[in-house]
């Protein structure tokens, strides 16, 4: 028949990476030097858009001690603006989850980038609290891409290597956020100080419009030159009948009903909650208790983003490593060793009054707080398999729900910022231990459960429109 010629002539499709035919010609291996069509273009894609849209989202982050003097604001009035600047990016996480679970992650992504460029770009017309609350909590948007970053890899890739895989393309993504930093506060800023003859005020308002152009071709580039899974496009499958039409409605059903989902949200709360208000607070926080300039405070800023480059990665590795060997349990200990370390660091850190030791702890912290944002993502996929962008869209939102909520605790203790990192310990360090209870149908947790051979569920499907996920789950688990 015609549609066996069809699966014969797409099993012998050819990809650059050794592939699993059983898992929807997801990638077995990794090649990072290389940028073939479809996989490794998607990875680098990937990492690349979520980089830049983490550059653009704190652009102004490095700034904030020259704005608040330009404008007049307080300490409050600051984190009521890094507070903006991630809130609109939680219910965008919610939203895209399931979105792209329907329409995958490319056009989204690269349409997020385009428009969050607008409001980067018009930054310099800020001239009050009110403007510079809305342009932040507008740029916020970008943090969304993050969701679309972890289901395009998800897509891409099998199982036994998504968690490696997911960290690197969220780390590599994540360095933008030390990159912002860095190029932004000691490179760029600079720069236009020189070509506006020293006028800070005229400098800081143009500076931006570099990171927004940078960002609108990059959204153009990934529409244009890549793919949305290993076979192609959305839109093109479901056309020719070999993907279903999906529900959105009813995958993000599906991911909200599950606690493991809601488990995992807290504990991202917990690593990358943390490193949104590090990164919102770490040069005004070293300007001000050590006295530093812009320039050589965000040159130690930027080493908590830097950081990104292996040790999200490595969280996943890590996780990757257990799994192969003590299965699920293995991922969820390498998941509560690294919140508890991360805790224990954030309480030292606090302590440090000395600039050396306090970088040195910063540095060790960091690695800890993106191991365990890697090792988080390492568990997500397997939480609901029909439903995993609608799992990775939530578990996502809770990254920017831990900076509003240690934000608010960081606008309470403006003069006191010591005791805030005491505080955002303390959560960190009860999250750990509510690895105690995650359970993840099939898969042996720490204190319950036990392990099922979930050989023959190893694809991970998509929720049929007008069908509950679970029921999805249940009717094909006793097939």
């Amino acid at each position: 028949t015609i549609l066996t010629m069809s699966a014969e002539i797409e099993e012998q499709k050819q990809y650059a990476l050794n592939v699993d035919r059983d898992q929807d010609d997801k990638a077995t291996e990794i090649k990072l030097c290389s940028f073939a069509r479809p996989h490794m273009r998607a990875f680098h894609f990937a990492w690349w858009g979520f980089f830049i849209a983490f550059f653009i989202w704190f652009a102004i982050a490095p700034l904030l001690p020259l704005i608040k003097e330009d404008l007049g604001l307080s300490a409050q009035d600051i984190w009521t603006t890094n507070i903006c600047a991630v809130a609109f990016d939680i219910c965008m996480r919610f939203v895209f989850g399931a979105v792209c679970d329907k329409y995958g992650a490319r056009v989204p992504m690269g349409c997020v980038l385009m428009l969050a460029s607008i409001p980067t770009a018009c930054i310099g017309l800020v001239n009050s609290l009110t403007g510079l609350i809305c342009i932040r909590l507008f740029i916020g948007l970008a943090g969304s891409t993050f969701v679309m970053c972890q289901c395009w890899a998800t897509r891409m890739f099998t199982k036994e290597i998504v968690g490696m895989v997911n960290g690197l393309v969220g780390g590599w993504g994540n360095v933008g956020g030390g990159a912002t930093q860095l190029v932004m506060g000691t490179l760029l800023f600079p720069l236009f100080k020189v070509i506006t003859d020293g006028d800070v005020s005229k400098a800081w308002r143009t500076v931006t419009l570099v990171p927004a152009a940078v960002a609108f071709t990059t959204g153009i580039c990934v529409i244009c030159f890549s793919e949305d899974c290993p076979k192609g496009y959305y839109k093109d499958l479901k056309k020719s009948g070999e993907m279903p039409e999906v529900s959105a409605a009813a995958s993000f059903r599906g991911g909200a009903v599950d606690i493991n989902t809601w488990m995992l949200f807290i504990q991202y709360a917990c690593c990358f909650g943390v490193e949104l208000t590090v990164n919102n607070a770490a040069v005004s926080y070293f300007v001000k208790r050590f006295e530093l300039t812009i320039e050589s405070a965000s040159a130690i800023a930027s080493i908590f983003g830097f950081m990104n480059i292996f040790a999200r990665g490595l969280g996943g590795w890590a996780s990757d490593k257990a799994n192969g060997k003590l299965r699920m349990r293995g991922r969820i200990l390498v998941q509560a060793a690294l919140l508890i370390l991360e805790g224990c660091c954030i309480f030292i850190f606090a302590e440090m009054g000395n600039l050396a030791a306090s970088v040195v702890m910063l540095t060790v912290f960091s690695i800890f707080v993106q191991g365990a944002e890697g090792s988080t993502y390492g568990i997500v996929p397997y939480v609901n398999r029909v439903s995993p962008g609608a799992v990775a869209g939530i578990v996502g939102a809770g990254g920017p729900t831990g900076a509003v909520s240690f934000g608010l605790i960081f606008r309470q203790l403006p003069e006191d910022p010591e005791m805030a990192f005491r505080v955002m310990a303390g959560v960190v360090l009860a999250s750990g231990v509510m690895c105690l209870f995650i359970n993840i149908k099939g898969h042996r947790g720490l204190l319950f459960g036990s392990d099922e051979d979930l050989s023959n569920l190893s694809k991970i499907q998509l929720p049929v429109a007008d069908v509950d996920a679970n029921e999805d789950v249940d009717v094909e688990a006793k097939a």
